[in-house]
């Protein structure tokens, strides 16, 4: 990020006199919608006039009724909703200059000069060479006399800012493209499914999944359900696969498990570069081991359905920083994709991007599997390399003679056992003892401690809540009995999974290492908790799960309130004093309002919101949601907005109340949670076994420096490991929440989608990144 030179742009000026056009083209995928709204409502916002092009490309050469204005009140209710509103084609025309003269001749005479193309590389390939062309198209144009010169000097210029619409996430200098996460969402619905029905029978199910020319959804989907095996086209199997497999599977049958899953990529290839289909390997397997197999082809269900809400807050973001990247080009600006790198909105140029997502299908087909994979990105490296490690490997025969202990604290939440599973067998992988903690720090306190082994945290995965069992108590006041049992049990390292109580405990461990020589131990812990609050982390295992129960549950509210009509609802989120929830659902179902403890709100702005209300119910949008962290305001509860808003609602609209409550702890975790929970578990124990290497001094281990006992947590664009004490300066400990939140800094965006007049700070904007120094953030 850097400084702007100009801060003082009037974001609300910034528009005036422009034209914007928004199309989605190629394959629909979720969270399209969300990016549409957004880029309309923040054009709006700017001063600029926003046009629609329905059915893609084709409606830009068709021109007409296909090219038409967009209001504020037109993508209401839309962020819901799969595939794309505004529609989609695969247009044949474009692809002829014939049919891109049309286009440009259609937008001269609309004005418009600014395109924001949502679709995937075919898609933002043609934009870009439409903008190549511009000023030959205009020059045609002015010859055959269909436009005069007047016009062709007010549109001398195109400015193009594409966003990645594509399930596969096959585009290359971006995260997560738009759609991804809910095509996991779909896959993971299915496996969940077909586990339990697998099980009754003993069954061996092959899914097969989309990704034609990219395996990111066969290989996450993996990772998120402990697969035995995958086919992705980045990376064939070995020449003698065939035996491997049917050993690999026989082995997983005699450890006990009564099912196995096996996901295919539909593009998945030998290394002689023929394609290996799932019927082929339900031969394979029938024949050889005489399982009773089954083959299920996901197809365009993994398209459909409604966007996560990491889809929908994907869209949104893309869609703001879309629009300021077209009003800040100039004619000398390439062409940019807007797109996420951990959880930082940045742009890259659009063709650089398209070299490298071209330079891996060429990889590919020459055989280059190995650089294939590097140049997928760091994010899929890693998920690649942590499936090889816990999936493909087994326990060594030497053991370590180091028994790692794994505990979980504070309040349960999704994605806890997919990391204990992870930590579990890393550790197994090392050859370590791991010893499971039941019940938090009392159980450690009390003895309640045993042997963990690979076959026992089987399926653990997709459980939700705390398997091992958890509790709040601090260990401050049972320090005594804790340092006799990590004696009695020999603990050598200690990993801890859960909120901010795991942080302050592992705080007093630390602490407590003055007086009590047991607790020099390394010690690592993994943040885990719905309400997102742990210090040191960006986001925490348990918020993706809790945030979609959430979003979930205000699309099923709105649905109510849109049909009664003049109907304002008031829900009440989880998270403590943090505002996380509160405000990503807010952004996720299109809330007018979050009440949060971290921005202070008065009768002032309580007072604004309600005539807000009262203005939105003169629109054809009767309809009003509310937000309101638990703890945001002690005199302002939930039970005070909701009696406040009925009575200046009078005759206006009425008012609901909702508590969400414990079911934001529950429910199986998401792609997300499961497949962060995985990486964290693997990545702690790979980080205890180099510093156990570190603190192995005359024959026993001692740790007593401050790096000894970190928090591993995602910042921007890494996993990194930080001190315990480090990070105290940055805690608010009264208040159980990190002085700085980087989701605080999207605020805005919620409430200029919500039709607010406030000011968008643009002085801190992106700048143009390049593909090749990318880093990736949930791949470390």
């Amino acid at each position: 990020m850097s400084k702007d030179l100009h801060p003082a742009t009037d974001p609300t000026k910034m528009g005036l006199g422009r034209s914007i056009a928004v199309l989605t083209s190629g394959g629909d995928a979720q969270g399209m919608n969300a990016a549409v709204r957004a880029t309309v409502r923040v054009g709006l916002y700017t001063g600029a006039k926003v046009f629609f092009v329905h059915e893609g490309y084709q409606g830009l050469v068709d021109g007409g009724d296909n090219i038409c204005p967009a209001t504020w009140e037109s993508v209401s209710m839309m962020l819901q909703l799969g595939g794309t509103v505004i529609g989609s084609a695969r247009s044949k025309d474009f692809r002829t200059r014939e049919g891109r003269t049309k286009a440009a001749c259609n937008l001269v005479k609309l004005g418009i000069t600014n395109l924001c193309v949502i679709g995937g590389d075919g898609s933002l390939t043609g934009a870009n060479e439409f903008r190549t062309e511009w000023s030959g198209l205009l020059g045609d144009l002015v010859k055959a006399g269909k436009i005069t010169d007047t016009e062709a000097k007010k549109s001398s210029h195109l400015n193009i800012v594409g966003m990645v619409g594509s399930i596969d996430n096959d585009f290359c200098g971006t995260d997560m493209t738009i759609g991804t996460d809910s095509a996991l969402h779909r896959i993971i619905e299915v496996v969940d499914a077909i586990t339990t029905t697998a099980q009754s029978h003993q069954r061996t199910f092959i899914l097969e999944v989309m990704g034609r020319h990219c395996g990111y959804l066969a290989l996450v989907s993996a990772l998120s359900c402990g697969a035995d095996w995958v086919f992705i086209p980045e990376m064939p199997p070995d020449e003698d696969w065939e035996n491997h497999l049917c050993r690999r599977l026989a082995d997983q049958r005699s450890r006990g498990s009564r099912l196995n899953v096996i996901i295919v990529a539909e593009g998945a290839i030998s290394r002689d570069g023929k394609p290996i289909t799932s019927d082929q390997i339900k031969q394979l397997v029938t024949d050889r081991l005489g399982f009773d197999t089954r083959i299920t082809v996901l197809g365009h269900v993994q398209r459909g359905g409604t966007p996560s809400a990491f889809d929908r807050i994907l869209g949104s973001r893309m869609g703001v920083e879309a629009v300021m990247a077209l009003l800040e080009a100039t004619p000398q600006t390439p062409a940019c994709v807007v797109s996420l790198s951990g959880n930082q909105a940045i742009r890259l140029p659009l063709m650089e991007c398209v070299q490298v997502t071209k330079d891996v299908t060429t990889a590919m087909a020459e055989g280059r599997f190995e650089d294939a994979i590097k140049l997928r990105g760091k994010s899929f490296e890693n998920n690649w390399n942590t499936y090889k490690l816990l999936a493909h490997i087994n326990p060594p025969d030497v053991k370590s003679n180091i028994n790692v202990a794994i505990v979980n604290v504070g309040a349960p939440c999704a994605g806890m056992n997919a990391a204990v599973r992870s930590a579990v067998r890393m550790g197994l992988i090392q050859g370590h003892t791991m010893l499971a903690v039941q019940d938090g720090f009392d159980g450690l306190a009390h003895g309640q401690v045993e042997p963990i082994t690979w076959t026992s945290v089987t399926g653990w995965t997709g459980k939700g809540g705390s398997m091992l069992g958890t509790k709040r108590t601090l260990p401050g006041k049972i320090l005594e009995q804790i340092s006799e049992n990590i004696a009695k049990f020999n603990i050598h390292a200690l990993v801890i999974i859960g909120g901010f109580e795991a942080y302050v405990g592992g705080l007093e461990l630390v602490q407590a290492r003055e007086k009590y020589e047991e607790m020099c131990i390394p010690m690592v812990v993994i943040p885990a908790t719905v309400s997102n609050n742990v210090p040191g982390s960006d986001f925490s295992i348990g918020a993706d799960t809790a945030l979609n129960t959430i979003t979930a549950t205000c699309d099923r509210i709105k649905q109510s309130a849109a049909g009664t009509k003049r109907r304002v609802f008031i829900i009440e989120t989880m998270g403590g004093y943090c505002g996380y929830l509160a405000t990503m659902a807010g952004l996720a179902a299109g809330a007018d309002a979050a009440y949060i403890y971290e921005e202070k709100f008065g009768i002032r702005d309580l007072e604004v919101n309600v005539q807000h209300l009262v203005n939105k119910m003169k629109t054809t949008v009767k309809r009003g949601l509310i937000l309101r962290n638990e703890n945001s305001n002690a005199n302002y509860t939930t039970d005070f907005i909701f009696n406040l808003y009925s009575e200046e609602g009078k005759g206006i609209f009425d008012c609901r109340k909702n508590v969400l409550g414990h079911m934001q702890q529950g429910g199986t975790p998401t792609p997300f949670d499961r497949n962060f929970g995985t990486k964290m578990g693997a990545k702690s124990v790979l980080w205890l076994t180099e510093k156990l290497k570190e603190c192995y001094r005359h024959g026993r281990i001692f740790a007593n420096t401050p790096d000894s006992a970190c928090v591993l947590g995602m910042r921007k664009r890494a996993l990194t490991f930080q001190p315990l004490s480090a990070l105290k300066e940055d805690t608010d400990l009264e208040h159980r929440i990190p002085k700085t939140q980087w989701w605080l800094k999207i605020r805005p965006i919620m409430k200029i989608l919500a039709k607010y007049d406030i000011k968008l700070d643009t002085s801190e904007h992106t700048d143009m990144e390049h593909v090749i120094k990318k880093r990736s953030p949930l791949g470390k």
